[in-house]
């Protein structure tokens, strides 16, 4: 397999959110274990014009960088892993220009390598449950802040996503992202989710 490069990255969410989709996501483990997951869902944040206030990037600071949100500014290609609700970790790939925030969400994996690892991780739960989530992948995959700002692109990296032939437009399916809380309209509604038609990996 061939790694994901750079200008792949430095496209807009909206572009590069679908077509991760069938990709696969891969992370190497101090031992040398291989974990892996085909990515069967995403969400864009922060490819609009006018500001996204379901983003990070644009919601907090007046869209300006902070300490938590810097990486999502560039540049493209690197991981910007965040905490979330006090207990877990979400795992985004920073895509776009640099200088302005751009990143897509990976929230859900199909399992392909390390399987008996990713149970371990999470606990013992059935194949379908250990990566259809955001926090799921990430604890299945032993993400965590220790990789915020790591380039996915180094060819000696410890996290990449893998090539694959891109998917017919008829096997995805878009819709509103999920978790957004208070997020107002038309943030709430805009349909930046992207995945994978009848997998049934994708996220509950």
């Amino acid at each position: 397999m061939t790694r994901l490069t750079q200008a792949f990255y430095a496209r807009g969410a909206q572009v590069v959110a679908p077509d991760l989709l069938g990709k696969t996501l891969v992370r190497r483990l101090p031992d040398g274990q291989l974990l892996s997951g085909m990515i069967v869902e995403t969400e864009a944040y922060c490819d609009a014009d006018a500001p996204d206030l379901a983003c990070h990037g644009d919601r907090a600071n007046n869209g300006r960088p902070t300490p938590r949100t810097q990486v999502m500014f560039g540049p493209a290609g690197v991981a910007y892993v965040y905490f979330t609700y006090g207990m877990h970790w979400m795992f985004n790939v920073v895509t776009g220009q640099e200088g302005q925030a751009n990143a897509v969400l990976i929230r859900a994996l199909q399992p392909v390598a390390g399987v008996e690892e990713m149970a371990a991780r999470r606990n013992g739960r059935p194949l379908r449950e250990l990566t259809n989530g955001p926090a799921k992948l990430a604890q299945a995959l032993a993400i965590d802040q220790a990789h915020n700002g790591v380039n996915l692109c180094h060819p000696d990296g410890v996290i990449w996503i893998d090539n694959a032939p891109a998917l017919p437009p008829d096997a995805i399916m878009t819709g509103p992202r999920i978790g957004l809380g208070k997020t107002p309209e038309p943030w709430l509604s805009l349909p930046w989710r992207y995945w994978l038609k009848d997998n049934p990996y994708v996220s509950k």
